[in-house]
């Protein structure tokens, strides 16, 4: 439709939130949306956090105030420079592992400058803007990484709530834990026995009382019990206030490789735990999609304020930002805010914090890692053929160290990625009934195929003829050399070998320049394109080459059931406008349709014999089970018949046979009707007429109502619709669309 330049400009946009929720009014409206929708959101997430946060400080061995520190740093100013509008940031289990190995290695002090440092790095990672390379990493290893912090982190905090402390590796853990058991402490035990109870229980109390975090009940009735009854519980300290604990970092005193190592370690999981969680964000809401490099920027100079002032390093949380969307937040200004909420807390309110028992945070922790272990992705593992990927890395995370256990899943996984791509099957059979024999290579041909083509090669014995069948994507000189001495071989004793090349990686390619893969839109274009590619000279005989070099041969073992007979599904009258190619847009083989074409698709009534034979023949002699006429848009026939113009002897009279179309067209046909609500012009509405008379002249026929009564035959009209390249049903009173499982429905508006 035109649109004329002079019509005055359109309303500018309401402001965008971050989100891409558009404000309606004023800044009114959004001060009460932020009211509304915000202010209550980020009160939900700063319950979920607090407790998560002092947790994670005590699993990682660092000072309570850090998880804190890192829970302000990562609301406000994460929260502000991040890319993703609803992510949450903030101190995270999948780092507790990492912390506590650094601080064991090198110290709290030290460990803060390594998290500054991380920081600088994912700031780097954001301004050369390979932040999306980061989501290249294989999801299974991600999955199995954090259930191997989850096992590592519940291992540790079994000892704790058992009244003992945690053990410097897994397999320690694991070994004193029934020394641990029999000295346990039962006043911690029941305690942290409690709380795994409540988080556990809590999805099944009734929805109201579930608007309170799960997290919060339980640390707050751990630490209730704690108060009324007679326990002796070990309690969270915390030295001085917030503001005390704020301390700059310190340099290493040496060993400068390992701390590198601990910063590339810290800052590659902050940035792709932070990204796999904004993906994941983004899919819960309907808002601005993520951009990847401001959130790594964000994270890192989050993390840069956070060392520098003794917090924990910061991620994107999944379980804050899930929280976040469920309570409903709508801009940033729920992350910032929760920020300002723990700060309020951690100033006012630190004393609370000391009354909390470390068996109530080890029962919260135990819980969070059995939880990162998710049976949904142990499952997902095992139908992708992946398990083995999962495991091992779950194993190395536990028994080795985070950072070898991942570059142990991500070897592990591109070695299998390695071995299913560049897989090559060759098979070596005889030809039944016939003295050749058939090679058929099909994959990746390269220097890794050596030893199954020269095992195929073997079984072929000397002097026969063979077909060599190619679908090969990629083609190295080694597999290509190997392939022409075998020739040459086999040639030199008598025998012929005749190549067929399916695949896009030819022979005759091999050599002009470095192996290049081929993709299969390549092999496509070579099937469905036109002769205008090719400058040859006789294109008819260029393309029966083709076809022999490259289809024939795999369109042979089609045709052997189809030698002496066929059995065609369907009659199908198209026009014999060249741009219609029936088995292509049926994606229907030889021996599925008996095809007739004319001018127009017509059935004519009387005066044309030719397709009253090929009906009859089709319904009698082949008993197809169905009929179809297919139009198609800018039909030359339709425009000649809509305008009335003379296009030559012959013509004309043919035309006449369409007269009734054209006058039931004109008479306000429900088809055109259809048709031109859908959006066509007057010609094709015409055409879809065209189609809707020919099956009404169809179903008057005498053969072709025997056929429907006595087998069921069905009739049924198409059109084809060059510009979009889809096809429409017709039937007699109108329209309907075919979608991509076969359903029909109404049309759309083109």
């Amino acid at each position: 439709m035109a649109i004329d330049n002079a019509v005055a400009a359109p309303p500018r946009p309401p402001a965008d939130t971050g989100t891409g929720h558009r404000s309606s009014g004023p800044l009114s409206d959004r001060l009460t949306s932020l009211l509304r929708h915000d202010l209550p959101a980020s009160i939900v997430v700063f319950l979920v956090a607090l407790p998560l946060s002092l947790g994670i400080a005590v699993a990682s061995g660092a000072p309570v105030a850090a998880g804190l520190i890192a829970a302000v740093i990562g609301g406000i100013l994460a929260g502000s420079l991040g890319g993703s509008p609803l992510q949450v940031s903030g101190p995270a289990a999948g780092l507790t592992v990492v912390v506590a190995e650094s601080i064991n290695q090198f110290g709290w002090r030290t460990t803060t400058f390594i998290v500054v440092a991380a920081g600088v790095l994912q700031i780097l990672f954001g301004l050369s803007r390979i932040a999306r390379a980061a989501l290249a990493v294989a999801p299974v290893v991600v999955h199995a990484m954090l259930a191997g912090i989850g096992i590592t982190i519940a291992l540790q905090q079994i000892h704790v709530l058992l009244g003992g402390a945690s053990h410097s590796s897994a397999w320690n853990n694991i070994t004193q834990l029934p020394s641990q058991l029999m000295s346990l402490h039962g006043d911690d035990a029941i305690i942290g026995a409690v709380v795994i109870a409540i988080m556990l229980g809590w999805r099944r109390v009734p929805e109201k009382l579930r608007a309170i975090p799960g997290p919060l009940v339980a640390v707050l009735t751990g630490t209730v019990l704690s108060l009324v009854l007679p326990f002796e519980a070990e309690r969270i300290v915390l030295n001085g206030s917030l503001f005390d604990a704020i301390g700059l970092p310190q340099l290493p005193s040496g060993n400068w490789s390992a701390v590198a190592i601990m910063v590339l370690t810290i800052a590659l999981i902050a940035s792709v735990e932070s990204l796999l969680s904004a993906v994941a964000v983004d899919k819960m809401h309907t808002g601005a999609r993520t951009n990847f490099d401001r959130e790594l920027i964000g994270q890192g100079t989050a993390n840069v304020v956070s060392g520098l002032l003794g917090g924990l390093p910061i991620t994107g949380v999944i379980v804050r930002s899930a929280t976040n969307v469920q309570a409903g937040a709508r801009s940033r200004a729920s992350a910032i805010l929760h920020g300002g909420w723990i700060l309020v807390f951690a100033v006012v309110l630190a004393g609370l914090v000391q009354q909390i028992p470390k068996s109530a945070l080890a029962g919260l922790l135990i819980v969070i890692g059995i939880q990162l272990v998710k049976l949904a992705h142990i499952k997902l593992a095992r139908r992708t053929g992946d398990l083995l990927i999962y495991a091992v890395t779950v194993l190395g995370v536990v028994f080795l160290n985070l950072l070898e256990g991942v570059i142990i899943g991500l070897a592990l996984a591109f070695g299998l990625l390695l071995w299913r791509v560049v897989r090559v099957a060759v098979a070596a059979n005889r030809i039944p009934g016939s003295d050749r024999w058939l090679l058929t290579i099909d994959g990746s041909c390269t220097f890794l195929a050596l030893p199954k083509l020269s095992a195929e090669f073997a079984k072929v014995p000397a002097g026969v003829g063979v077909t060599v069948e190619m679908t090969v994507d990629f083609l190295d000189h080694a597999a290509f050399e190997a392939i022409e001495d075998w020739v040459r071989q086999q040639e030199s004793t008598g025998g012929t070998v005749d190549f067929v090349e399916v695949g896009s990686a030819r022979m005759a390619h091999a050599t002009a320049g470095p192996p290049t893969r081929g993709f299969g839109r390549v092999v496509a274009e070579e099937i469905l394109g036109s002769w205008r590619r090719t400058d040859h000279p006789d294109p008819v005989a260029s393309g029966i080459a083709a076809y022999h070099r490259r289809h024939a041969q795999v369109v042979r073992p089609h045709l052997d059931d189809l030698r002496d007979r066929q059995d065609p599904d369907t009659f199908f009258l198209a026009c014999a406008d060249s741009r219609i190619v029936p088995n292509i847009i049926t994606n229907s083989g030889p021996g599925d349709m008996f095809t007739v074409r004319n001018v127009g698709n017509l059935v004519p009534v009387i005066g044309d014999a030719s397709v009253e034979a090929a009906l009859v023949f089709a319904l009698n002699e082949l008993n197809v089970r169905s009929v179809v006429v297919c139009g198609h848009s800018s039909c030359g026939a339709m425009k000649a018949l809509y305008s009335g113009t003379d296009n030559g002897p012959g013509i004309g009279p043919w035309l006449a046979h369409a007269h009734p179309s054209l006058e039931r067209f004109r008479l306000g046909h429900p088809v055109a009707l259809a048709a031109r609500d859908a959006g066509f012009g007057e010609v094709d509405q015409l055409s879809m007429v065209n189609v809707a008379v020919q099956l009404e002249t169809l179903q008057r026929h005498p053969e072709v109502r025997a056929a429907i009564a006595e087998r069921g035959v069905t009739v049924s009209g198409l059109f084809f619709d060059i510009g979009s390249a889809r096809v429409i049903e017709i039937t007699v009173d109108g329209l309907a669309h075919i979608d991509d499982t076969g359903q029909r429905t109404a049309p759309e508006l083109v």
